[in-house]
């Protein structure tokens, strides 16, 4: 069974720094890919950004390019999204996914494993 275990998140002001931590168990090779997704009310959900865990391909949204970076422990199954520079309009909830699957299925969102989702605010 795969599971996902997501932390980090939080309030910061315009222009600080969070990072989300998100672990991976269950899966059987490494041939899969995680990263996160993010919700606002009223709004679908959104792909944030990415990583091939067999490979080390990302993805960028194009609103967090330059600001955000995903990277991943092999060895401790987990990615890490470090934002910087956050600005308001990142406030959201954000959920950790992940499934077999390349980025261009990720990006369409064809994943079964979701975590519940962390808040991040950032205040102006």
């Amino acid at each position: 069974e795969v599971q996902l275990v997501e932390s980090g998140g939080g309030s910061v002001q315009t222009g600080g720094s969070l990072r989300l931590s998100c672990t991976a168990s269950g899966f059987n090779h490494d041939d899969y890919t995680i990263g996160w997704y993010r919700q606002t009310p009223g709004k679908e959900r959104e792909g944030v950004s990415c990583i091939s865990m067999s490979d080390g391909v990302t993805y960028y949204d194009d609103s967090v390019k330059g600001r955000f970076t995903v990277s991943r422990d092999m060895a401790k199954n987990s990615v890490y999204l470090q934002m910087n520079s956050l600005k308001p309009e990142d406030t959201a909830v954000y959920y950790c996914a992940a499934d077999v699957t390349t980025i261009t299925g990720w990006i369409h969102g064809f994943i079964n494993y979701w975590t519940q989702g962390t808040r991040v605010t950032v205040s102006s």
